[in-house]
C-alpha cells in the first residue's frame, strides 16, 4: 500500500529530485544490508528462525507511525531505513522457513510460491490504494500511511501459525562466522559476483515510477502500474520457480537477467505510454524469473546448517551494491535526463546474464 506512493509523497509534498530521492532509497536499501547476514548466521546458530523473523517484520508497524509523523525529507529517510532495517532482520530467516518447509525437489516452486503470495498482497494493496485515494478526490497520504498499519498487525497474529524445524546436529557442534564464510562454495563465490554486479545496475524501482511520470501518467495511474507490474509478478512466480526445479536455476537465471535488460533498455527509449505499460509487464516477468530461483539455488547448495547464513549473505551482497545503484542512478537521471541511467543498467545485467552462461553450472535436482 505505501511502497509505491513514496517517491511520489518526497517529490510532491518535500519537493525531492531524483537525486535526493536515489540517496534515500541507496541508503534505506543498503543501511541495514549487514544485518542479513548477521540474522541468518544467529538464526542458524540458535535456531530461532521463527522468533528473529518476527522481529524483522515487526518494524513493518513502526516504520508506518514514521512516515505518519515525518515533517520533512529527512523523516522519510529515517522511515525507509527502519522499514530496511527490518527487512535485514526477517529476510534470511524467513527464507530459511521456506526451504526447510519445502521438498528439496520443489525448492523452486516453494520460493515461487512465497513470491507469489508477495507479489499478490502487494497487488491487493496497490488496488486499494487506488482506489482509496481516487475516491478521495485529493491524496491524503497520512491517512493512507495510517490504514497500512491493520494488514501489517494481521500479518503478526499469522506467526502463531508457524512450526519451525530444526537441523539436527551434535551439541559439540558449534556454527562459526567466519569460518562458514571462508569456506564458501565455489558456485555460490560466482554467483554472489553476479548478484553484486546485477544490483549495482538494478536501482530502485522508484526511478521507474518517475519514469511514467515523465512520460505523462499523473500520479494516481502510476499507481495502476505498479499494480500491473505486482499482478505479473504474482502470476508468473509459481510457474517460473516450478520449470526452474525442471530446467535448472541457471537458464532461468540467465533468461531473467536478459528481460530485465530488454526492459530497462525500455523504460530508457520508451516516450509514450502504452510501451511504458509493455515494459512494467516486462518488468514483472523478470521479478517471476529471477527473485525466487536466485534464494533457490543459494538454498540448495547451501549446507543445511548454514542454510540461513548464506541466504543472508546473498541477500547483503545485493544490499550493499543497492546503495551505490540508486544514488548513481539519481546522479545520472540528473545529468543526463532518464535515458542514460537505464542503459547503464541494462548494460549490467547484462555482463551479469554473460557471466552466468559462462561460469556457473546448471543446477537441478534429479529426480
Amino acid at each position: 500500500m505505501v511502497y509505491p506512493i513514496i517517491p511520489l509523497y518526497l517529490t510532491v509534498v518535500f519537493g525531492a529530485t531524483p537525486a535526493l530521492i536515489g540517496v534515500i532509497e541507496g541508503i534505506a536499501e543498503s543501511l541495514a544490508s549487514l544485518l542479513k547476514l548477521v540474522s541468518g548466521y544467529m538464526s542458524d546458530r540458535f535456531q530461532r528462525k521463527r522468533l528473529i523473523a518476527f522481529a524483522g517484520y515487526s518494524t513493518g508497524i513502526l516504520y508506518k507511525l514514521v512516515l505518519l509523523f515525518a515533517g520533512s525529507w529527512l523523516g522519510i529517510l529515517a522511515a525507509r531505513a527502519l522499514d530496511r532495517f527490518g527487512k535485514g532482520i526477517r529476510t534470511a530467516p524467513r527464507d530459511a522457513l521456506v526451504s526447510d518447509s519445502a521438498d528439496r525437489k520443489e525448492i523452486g516452486k516453494a520460493f515461487g510460491m512465497h513470491k507469489a503470495l508477495d507479489k499478490a498482497g502487494a497487488a491487493l494493496g496497490i488496488l486499494f490504494t487506488y482506489f482509496l485515494l481516487g475516491s478521495a478526490g485529493d491524496f491524503d497520504y497520512k491517512k493512507l500511511f495510517a490504514i497500512s498499519i491493520i494488514p501489517a498487525i494481521i500479518g503478526l497474529c499469522m506467526f502463531a501459525f508457524i512450526k519451525e524445524k530444526r537441523v539436527e546436529r551434535s551439541e559439540k557442534t558449534q556454527i562459526r562466522f567466519f569460518g562458514s564464510l571462508k569456506g564458501l562454495d565455489e558456485q555460490l563465490k560466482i554467483y554472489l559476483l553476479v548478484v553484486a554486479l546485477f544490483t549495482l545496475g538494478n536501482s530502485s524501482n522508484a526511478f521507474l515510477v518517475l519514469k511514467a511520470n515523465a512520460v505523462g501518467f499523473d500520479d494516481l495511474n502510476v499507481i495502476l502500474l505498479y499494480f500491473i507490474y505486482s499482478a505479473t509478478a504474482s502470476a508468473l512466480s509459481l510457474p517460473s520457480g516450478g520449470l526452474s526445479d525442471k530446467i535448472g536455476r541457471k537458464r532461468l537465471l540467465v533468461s531473467g537477467y536478459l528481460t530485465f535488460t530488454v526492459a530497462y533498455l525500455g523504460f530508457g527509449f520508451a516516450f509514450n505510454q502504452p510501451f511504458i505499460v509493455v515494459m512494467f509487464i516486462l518488468y514483472g516477468v523478470h521479478t517471476a524469473m529471477i527473485t525466487g530461483n536466485e534464494r533457490a539455488f543459494v538454498a540448495e547448495i547451501a549446507a543445511p546448517e548454514l542454510k540461513g547464513t548464506m541466504l543472508g549473505l546473498q541477500a547483503t551482497v545485493a544490499g550493499i551494491a543497492l546503495l551505490p545503484a540508486s544514488i548513481i542512478t539519481g546522479a545520472l537521471w540528473n545529468a543526463f535526463g532518464p535515458v542514460v541511467p537505464f542503459i547503464f543498467g541494462a548494460g549490467l545485467s547484462f555482463a551479469a546474464a554473460v557471466i552466468l552462461m559462462v561460469f556457473m553450472r546448471n543446477t537441478r535436482v534429479v529426480c
